[in-house]
């Protein structure tokens, strides 16, 4: 994900959490939230919400909020809070850690931790050391407590079996599964593409993907190899929205666009429109706003979306979390704004 050739690659995974070394950065962790102490100590909070990390997954279940985050080698954590301004908070337990010397023991990026057919299951990409290595793996959990110990379930890969990275699952109303994520066309690293293939169960892909966008709008490309990742499922009601990231993570425009699903076939191209612009590009205040994921609040009345952005202008994989309430247009399409600039008071997620 986030990748230049001439640049080496050693994860954008680095997340979240106190006790976080940053791959990219080399700088340690800060064991406290980055927003300001004054604004979280009434009904408002600021961005940042985590001082350092990236492509942050939260999930709601039950009476509590979980954040799946990668560290480097050394495993995916878990952490959990009860209300969703505690994001930054905690340092996790570790859920799973890779044997060495495995074709997945290296750089593990963007992990994903869903709750499906009655079971916990993380979705993560991960090599050997060699990014060209790069595919999606499964580990299974247990049915409630995500904390618990997770298992190597094995590698999810169409038949072609192609660089893949990124992958997330959709579940649509009468329980059919497909697996979405970003990769290239063939062996060399031209551009990233999203793709998606049916499940036959949560850790299997049963037919061979399909191609349902590339980087071709002007606010796509920028950067090279030309990026489409971190595609990510939203529903409104019966409308299912696959909001992604495009242009190279380590640039300023990194920036979210949107897929709208049309209802027909998931597995035609046809059955997805690309919105003509960015939906969620940078400002003269934040850079490169990108990778998210989707949560509502404790009282089930707002929609939050959580994403990283660079910490600076040219910061590149130098970034921080983020979170602010986004709307809905009148077409039900997501309305989620401008980026909220850090230290800028914001209400708090209703019902925390």
């Amino acid at each position: 994900m986030k990748r230049v050739p001439v640049i080496p690659i050693c994860g954008l995974l680095a997340v979240l959490s106190p006790a976080i070394t940053p791959a990219r950065s080399g700088e340690p962790q800060s064991p406290q939230r980055p927003a300001q102490a004054e604004a979280l100590a009434t009904d408002t909070i600021a961005n940042p919400v985590v001082a350092r990390g990236a492509d942050p997954w939260v999930i709601r279940h039950g009476d509590a909020y979980y954040l799946c985050q990668s560290r480097g080698d050394r495993g995916i954590f878990v952490n959990r809070f009860t209300r969703l301004r505690d994001i930054g908070t905690g340092e996790g337990k570790r859920i799973w850690r890779p044997p060495p010397d495995t074709a997945y023991s290296r750089e593990l990026w963007a992990p994903e931790l869903h709750h499906l057919r009655g079971r916990w299951w993380v979705y993560v990409a991960a090599d050997d050391g060699d990014n060209a290595n790069h595919r999606m793996y499964v580990l299974e959990g247990p049915a409630e407590d995500p904390q618990a110990e997770f298992t190597f379930k094995g590698r999810i890969a169409a038949p072609s079996d192609r660089w893949a990275i990124d992958g997330t699952v959709i579940e649509m109303p009468d329980g059919r599964l497909y697996f979405v994520w970003s990769g290239w066309g063939g062996e060399v690293n031209v551009a990233q593409h999203l793709y998606i293939a049916p499940m036959s169960d949560p850790w299997t892909i049963s037919g061979e993907r399909v191609r349902i966008s590339s980087p071709e709008l002007a606010w796509e490309l920028n950067g090279r190899p030309l990026i489409n990742e971190g595609p990510q499922a939203l529903w409104n009601g019966g409308r299912l929205f696959l909001i992604y990231s495009a242009s190279g993570s380590w640039t300023d425009d990194y920036c979210l666009g949107r897929l709208t699903w049309t209802g027909g076939d998931p597995l035609d191209p046809a059955s997805w429109v690309k919105h003509p612009k960015a939906v969620f590009a940078r400002t003269k205040d934040v850079f490169g706003p990108g990778h998210c994921s989707f949560v509502k609040s404790r009282d089930g009345r707002e929609d939050w979306l959580v994403y990283h952005s660079a910490r600076f202008s040219g910061a590149g994989w130098n970034r921080h979390i983020n979170m602010q309430r986004f709307g809905w247009n009148p077409d039900g399409s997501p309305a989620f704004g401008a980026p909220i600039a850090a230290g800028i008071p914001m209400p708090a997620p209703s019902g925390d």
